[in-house]
């Protein structure tokens, strides 16, 4: 069985409304709620980037029965893992048992404010491998104290844990990252409909829910939302290692602007119709994903809720 969710992305969005967006989503009969965890929008035209943990605090009071996640939070860089481990404790608790944990190494981005160096990949993956052992660890309730090769924790305690476990999901985009999800993981979170990625997962002896986000335009003009897209999400059309290696939303702003339309549109279903987006969904759960969620690109999640409520909802629930 398939659960279908909706992404509140962060870089599109003020916090308030996201906190209304999310109230929505679950009166409409989503599944769960995704929403992302970043410092900068990927270029300009997205316009914001609130603090992911304030507005889960919201969330959690503006909703009922809808689970939630972050898709994903870097707890290795930007902020100690010590201090993501009290963010994820105080939110489990808010959301009583609704909340899952997703987790990545992240981009440059985000993660270089502090002025830090930039990891190599293969540091990344060990840093996040030791900074996830650390929340687990704190996540008991126990006082922790922890030297490793790249976190230090003295003395360190949460008098509010979570209730019961957290699901931490991992993200991983190469074979390396998919084999440590299925290393320290509760489950993947992948980003493309490749069945390999998912094979390898399994093979790795991974286990749990695998999450993918598609991307979507739903507008009344095909044309204009591809316009759309092209002018608010045009990083859908980078791919490899530049995502993870810009510092600035100027530099993804010029990586991007020799891609056509049609180009950054090319895997994004654009207008009225309803096939294309079918067809995008079974890309996915033929390449082996259960926890499918649509992120509607630009202003118009009005046009989308009711596109959901009126014409995709029931058509998925034939597939």
């Amino acid at each position: 069985m398939t659960d279908y969710g909706y992404t509140l992305s962060s870089e599109e969005h003020p916090p308030a409304e996201l906190v209304r967006n999310a109230a929505r989503a679950e009166e409409l009969g989503f599944d769960f709620l995704s929403i992302s965890d970043h410092y900068h929008p990927w270029v300009e035209a997205q316009g914001h980037s609130p603090f992911v943990w304030s507005v889960l605090g919201a969330i959690a009071a503006s909703t009922n029965t809808i689970s939630v996640g972050v898709g994903v939070t870097c707890p290795i860089v930007r902020i100690h893992p010590a201090v993501v481990a009290h963010a994820v404790a105080t939110t489990q608790l808010l959301f009583d048992g609704r909340f899952f944990f997703g987790v990545g190494t992240g981009e440059a981005l985000n993660e270089h404010i502090l002025g830090h160096r930039w990891p190599r990949p293969e540091i990344r993956f060990a840093m996040l491998e030791e900074a996830v052992a650390i929340m687990r660890a704190l996540w008991h309730g126990d006082t922790v104290d922890h030297r490793g090769d790249f976190y230090e924790v003295e003395n360190a305690r949460l008098f509010d844990p979570p209730r019961g476990p957290v699901p931490v999901i991992v993200s991983g985009f190469g074979p390396q990252a998919v084999k440590l999800a299925a290393k320290i993981g509760d489950g993947y979170w992948g980003n493309s409909p490749d069945r390999q990625l998912i094979d390898q997962f399994e093979q790795a002896g991974g286990q749990g829910p695998r999450y993918a986000q598609l991307n979507v335009c739903w507008a009344e003009n095909e044309d204009d939302a591809k316009k759309v897209v092209r002018e608010v999400w045009p990083n859908t059309g980078l791919s490899g290692q530049l995502s993870q290696d810009l510092p600035t939303w100027t530099h993804f702003e010029q990586a991007t602007e020799p891609l056509t339309v049609d180009q950054v549109t090319k895997s994004v279903p654009c207008g009225p119709a309803l096939d294309p987006v079918l067809e995008s969904v079974r890309k996915y759960l033929d390449a082996g994903y259960d926890h499918l969620y649509f992120h509607q690109i630009g202003p118009d999640q009005t046009g989308f809720f009711e596109f959901w409520r009126d014409e995709l909802r029931p058509a998925l629930a034939s597939l």
